[in-house]
């Protein structure tokens, strides 16, 4: 598996392009600047399959539609990421062109590309859907972890007290695993989670 990370748009958001060894690909959270992630596919020649989107505020799925790539989403994102006028971040980043999904994503649902496996990890408490990817070694956050942080809680639809159980389910993972959030630096479970982070 190959990791690419492309930081795109005004909040520097993380956009990876994960790659199996037969380079097939997928985008996770292409929230602007099409270019940049085209870019990337074309040096690495690399065959892009679908676009997952770990929450819909538009910093995650800006370019969405440009991409022209199928959307997987969690199911109380729906909405978010299909009608503009649900999405609290247009008050600050303008209109986007909505995409429908066109597959909705429960927890433990897994996500498959040639060798490759995922599963959805549920992790609701910055928005209702946010959703993380567990798989080859790795955990993709969203905006649910960061290094030195956690999602805020203070926009619609977000919770606190939803965010405290997802960081209680993702403690339960090993603590050397390596965290790709969507935005900043990477991390791992235990320097966030520290003593509730499972041993290897």
């Amino acid at each position: 598996m190959k990791i690419y990370k492309v930081i795109v748009g005004t909040l520097a958001t993380n956009c990876y392009v994960v790659a199996s060894e037969k380079k097939g690909a997928f985008i996770i959270d292409p929230g602007d600047d099409a270019p940049k992630i085209r870019e990337v596919l074309s040096a690495q020649k690399l065959e892009p399959r679908f676009i997952v989107n770990t929450h819909g505020h538009i910093d995650h799925i800006k370019a969405n539609a440009e991409l022209g790539l199928p959307v997987y989403v969690h199911e109380s994102e729906e909405e978010m990421i299909a009608c503009p006028e649900k999405n609290i971040m247009t008050t600050f980043f303008g209109t986007f062109s909505p995409v429908r999904p066109a597959r909705l994503l429960k927890d433990a649902d897994e996500l498959e590309l040639d060798e490759l496996t995922f599963k959805v990890l549920h992790t609701p408490g910055h928005t209702r859907g946010c959703i993380c990817l567990l798989g080859g070694g790795v955990l993709f956050s969203g905006d649910t972890l960061f290094r030195d942080g956690v999602g805020r809680t203070d926009l619609p639809g977000a919770s606190h007290e939803l965010l405290l159980l997802s960081l209680e389910k993702l403690s339960g993972l090993n603590k050397d695993m390596r965290v790709y959030p969507g935005h900043g630096p990477e991390t791992t479970i235990g320097r966030e989670l520290g003593d509730n982070a499972k041993d290897g």
